[in-house]
């Protein structure tokens, strides 16, 4: 198990890495969106030597462009070692610290709960090398508590869509980047989408339990969370999100589980790479167990009692923290029930103005929807972001529209369409329209997925 496992993590790692190195330069390149050169040299005014402990990134060494460029470069390779089973242990370590880097650099362009869950699951994996077992139930543990944490967020948001069992009715349509069938699901019948929204409180807050239960219970508990993942990138793109949580639950299986389904000789293959745990290799990972459960019981501490730890423990906290090694998780709490969609466009007069287009997030009314996993257009998604908050707040925002009216190339290559390709403009304005989806006898009389009403100017 653990060596299918560690092959999946490595096509995980590799495409987390490639997606990341075709847009590093627009996000936080010396002229991108946010430049990390900035964001090091203000925290370097104040972090002191604490620095590396609190923001921890290999840029500190050298945050130029072509480290960047290189950083991605050399987590792709390593990924590709992992894949290979060549310098396991190594490539492991490698792509740890190296996605640790890129998600720390990344400020918010990398805030998603993916950019954590991909460094703690990567660093479990490190340990997973010495074949100890204590590691397949802290991945055990992993899975049930990403799980529950999820259903547990919906119910105390109080949010009224969890509550009355409409959230799929909103979610097919204001979801960032929905897929093509979301198109479909969204005209569902109603009693259809409630039975599912039920179906996935199921899942979320009573299913993980079934994960410290016999194989039989295990068994049913992975085919349910797989489920629920699959039906998830049917509809919509999460990046890697969905095929990570799909990778972990491989430790809901046994090994004859897997034994059906692959060849003989792979079976064969794999058993006898299979490393056998010493006494220090379960020292270690005995240790790194009840660290996390340390750290689990003292959150649960916090939430109870509303007091702050003390200062060591505090100290502990914000460290693994800031590392990604022990995380809350909670995807998906609120769900938005409309679509608000910012518009950006340039004008060299201030009378006659251009629409930018974007290569993912919706802008044409006929632009069709696509699946883009595991890729994750993080300005597309930030765009999202931004609709549903006042213009002010996202600093990125006012960056990025210098960035245009600068016609930095790295920043327009993140685009689908410059419409000022010989000049920047001299004006650029934010317009705010309300978007839904067109009918299904409209869509197919005109092929236009969309229909958009204007809200607002910025």
């Amino acid at each position: 198990m653990s060596w299918l496992f560690l092959r999946g993590l490595g096509l995980i790692y590799y495409a987390a890495f490639a997606s990341l190195a075709v847009q590093i330069q627009g996000l936080i390149g010396t002229d991108g969106i946010l430049p990390i050169t900035t964001k090091l040299q203000h925290l370097q005014q104040f972090s002191g030597t604490g620095k590396y402990w609190f923001y921890p990134t290999l840029f500190w060494l050298d945050a130029s462009d072509s480290t960047l460029d290189l950083v991605c470069y050399a987590g792709m390779a390593a990924a590709v070692l992992l894949v290979l089973n060549i310098f396991t242990r190594t490539a492991l370590i490698s792509c740890f610290l190296l996605y640790l880097s890129l998600a720390t650099a990344g400020q918010d362009f990398t805030a998603f709960q993916w950019d954590v869950f991909l460094p703690e699951a990567g660093f479990l994996a490190i340990f997973l090398t010495w074949g100890s077992g204590i590691i397949i139930f802290l991945y055990r543990w992993l899975i049930a508590r990403f799980m529950f944490m999820g259903g547990v967020v919906k119910v105390a948001s109080g949010d009224p869509s969890w509550a009355n069992l409409t959230a799929l009715d909103y979610h097919y349509l204001t979801q960032p980047l929905p897929a093509p069938l979301a198109y479909y699901a969204y005209y569902l019948p109603d009693w259809f989408n409630r039975l599912c929204v039920a179906g996935v409180f199921f899942i979320e807050l009573l299913v993980p339990f079934f994960v410290f239960f016999p194989r039989r219970w295990r068994l049913f508990a992975a085919w349910s969370f797989i489920l629920l993942q699959c039906s998830i990138i049917a509809t919509g793109n999460y990046g890697f999100f969905n095929l990570l949580t799909i990778l972990i639950c491989l430790f809901l299986f046994e090994d004859r589980d897997m034994e059906k389904i692959l060849p003989r000789k792979l079976s064969e293959r794999i058993a006898c790479q299979q490393p056998v745990a010493g006494k220090t290799a379960n020292a270690l990972a005995g240790c790194w167990a009840f660290l996390v459960f340390f750290i689990a019981a003292t959150h649960f501490w916090m939430a109870q009692t509303h007091r702050p730890p003390s200062a060591p423990v505090y100290t502990l906290l914000k460290t693994v923290a800031a590392f990604s090694v022990i995380n809350n998780y909670g995807p998906f709490a609120i769900m938005t029930t409309t679509r608000p969609e910012i518009i950006i466009e340039g004008s060299s007069d201030g009378r006659h103005w251009q629409e930018y287009g974007f290569k993912y997030k919706p802008d044409r009314l006929d632009k069709p929807l696509r699946h883009n996993i595991p890729h994750q257009p993080r300005l597309d998604w930030q765009l999202w972001f931004a609709a549903l908050a006042a213009p002010e707040k996202p600093v990125w925002l006012l960056h990025f529209l210098d960035k245009l009216r600068q016609g930095s190339p790295s920043v327009l290559a993140l685009l689908a369409h410059n419409p000022f390709p010989g000049k920047p403009p001299r004006y650029v304005r934010l317009r705010l329209y309300q978007y839904n989806y067109t009918t299904l006898e409209k869509r197919a009389a005109s092929g236009q997925v969309w229909r958009r009403r204007l809200l607002y100017s910025y």
